[in-house]
């Protein structure tokens, strides 16, 4: 098989590089690097926080929050967070916790917050009977109150978007937020599937910075479509179920027993 044809893209450094291509959608990805010493050192003198995080992670397993301020430095990952006097005892003990494998340094995004808690939205992007992309459904996910991820497998609450977003706007802005969500979206996974025509599902993790500006966190090519099944509107679900089933990404609906 070959590579453009690939259904599930693991690498988040590859799928990095392919939308990037993309003048339209390059604007709303945070500077992304491989990460070493010297990368880290220089993002992290650039925006003061940052995320890192593994090439081919999921669940939001081995992400980490990075924060320098005057000379003291700090990491978060999970639920424990450790404080640091000089950059470089901080890199060597993110050297040991991260292993040997490889790991990307990202712009940290000061994502909006619900009571508290840090939220992104996850826009699903599916193939449709026609193969045409769709944008499917969204759903908020909101982090575990002393957790850095929104991963639901990491402990994060799936939430209505509207429920999210309406303590930051109401009528035509908060329609326009959400429209300016399911572009983002839907052009993050055509730019994509130029590179990968073979994808049929994009989860998109985008967050909301303070001034309401989407960004792309993150592309899943496996996204879980069960997770919509949270939302009131059981509409959203079902569609999204439909289409994932459809391409064969989830097995057949149980047929009832006849009577």
């Amino acid at each position: 098989m070959k590579s453009t044809a690939r259904k599930n893209v693991l690498s988040k450094w590859l799928k990095t590089k392919a939308i990037l291509k993309d003048p339209k959608v390059r604007r709303v990805v945070p500077e992304t690097h491989r990460m070493n010493e010297k990368s880290l050192r220089e993002m992290l003198s650039r925006y003061s926080m940052v995320y890192i995080k593994p090439e081919a992670g999921t669940y939001g397993k081995g992400v980490m929050r990075v924060e320098q301020d005057n000379g003291s430095y700090w990491y978060q990952k999970e639920e424990k967070k450790r404080a640091f006097d000089s950059f470089s005892s901080m890199y060597r003990s993110i050297v040991r916790n991260k292993r040997k494998r490889p790991y990307l340094v990202q712009k940290g995004i000061h994502l909006l917050k619900y009571k508290g808690r840090r939220f992104d939205i996850r826009v699903m992007v599916q193939r449709n009977r026609k193969l045409a992309w769709e944008m499917t459904g969204m759903i908020g996910r909101v982090a575990h109150p002393r957790k850095i991820v929104t991963n639901y497998h990491s402990g994060g609450k799936p939430t209505d978007v509207r429920t999210l977003l309406k303590a930051f706007a109401s009528g035509e802005k908060l329609s326009s937020i959400e429209k300016n969500l399911s572009k983002t979206g839907y052009d993050a996974a055509i730019a994509l599937s130029r590179t990968y025509p073979g994808l049929n599902m994009v989860g998109a993790d985008i967050g909301l910075d303070n001034h309401l500006r989407p960004w792309i966190i993150e592309l899943n090519t496996n996204p879980d479509p069960y997770i919509f099944r949270h939302l009131a509107d059981k509409r959203i679900a079902r569609k999204v179920l439909s289409y994932a089933r459809a391409l064969r990404r989830i097995p057949p609906a149980k047929s009832k027993p006849k009577r």
